[in-house]
């Protein structure tokens, strides 16, 4: 059996892991198709149905401004999902960069580096981007950059560590040996055999992005109105909350939902990828 398979193979049998993946479909095809099935535009206000309960007509409701619950979380998703997959693309690029190359070289470089990423986690990262986003303009744009941007030190410690072990395996120093240069023996050789904790940082690291994004929109530093986002809808959510719980209900939900789903995957990936969790008969 081939490793690929192998992995596939033990990630299958995750039924949680499958679970959650499932959900992560679900919700990416419900988001990418939002200007097909959405009900109504996002930003649609109908002064005749202020705050209207869940309906036929509006199955999730209205907010106070008349505009349809649900084609706002169906947009809102859109905005969610590329904030993750955006901010944690950013993330393990420089993660991946900074370690391989304290991984790869050692020593004063690798002391350099880690202590700069040691510096970096001495910061509570969410505080760190509540302050940086409070000074520069709110959009999404720049809560994608800012999340990636503090978000990279994991990363780079488990490169790091797996950079430390590969460097030393035959087919590297053979690859050494016959003259191969530096940067080829990084990206070429050993970075390819690093990246399974890397799945597993971006999987968890959706998640982190996703949470992370609707906390700063609830507070008013995300993604600003009328656009539509989870956390901005939960804001409403929460000045209407005695007279219209369906604001604070569907979007935490969707939120719960996603982050779980995301760590679940996570888990599954962490899991499937780790040859030491192999029995005898698979491996």
């Amino acid at each position: 059996m081939t490793i690929k398979r192998l992995i596939l193979k033990r990630f299958v049998k995750n039924k949680l892991a499958v679970i959650g993946a499932l959900s992560v479909i679900t919700l990416s095809l419900l988001s990418a198709l939002a200007p097909v099935i959405a009900p109504f535009e996002p930003t649609a206000i109908d002064i005749e149905n202020v705050l209207s309960p869940p309906s036929l007509s509006h199955p999730f409701g209205t907010d106070e401004l008349g505009r349809d619950v649900l084609s706002r979380m169906l947009w809102g998703g859109r905005v969610s999902l590329k904030v993750g997959f955006i901010a944690v693309g950013i993330s393990i690029f420089i993660g991946t960069i900074i370690g391989s190359i304290a991984g790869f070289y050692g020593g004063k470089v690798d002391a350099v580096l880690m202590r700069f990423v040691d510096i970096m986690l001495a910061f509570p990262t969410f505080f760190l981007i509540l302050a940086v986003i409070s000074v520069l303009e709110p959009s999404l744009f720049t809560i994608m950059v800012v999340i990636g941007v503090m978000g990279w030190m994991d990363v780079a410690r488990l490169v790091r560590a797996e950079f430390l072990t590969l460097k030393e395996r035959d087919f590297v120093l053979a690859a050494k040996a016959i003259g191969a240069s530096d940067i080829r023996l990084m990206f070429r050789h050993v970075l390819p055999n690093a990246l399974s904790p890397v799945f597993v940082a971006a999987a968890f690291g959706i998640a982190g992005a996703i949470l992370i994004e609707s906390g700063l929109s609830f507070l008013g530093l995300g993604v600003q109105p009328p656009s539509p986002s989870w956390g901005n809808i939960l804001t409403s959510g929460k000045d209407n909350i005695e007279i219209a719980w369906w604001l604070s209900l569907f979007p935490g939900i969707a939120i719960l939902i996603t982050v779980l789903s995301y760590n679940l995957v996570g888990e599954g990936l962490r899991d499937a990828l780790d040859p030491r969790l192999w029995t005898e008969e698979e491996s």
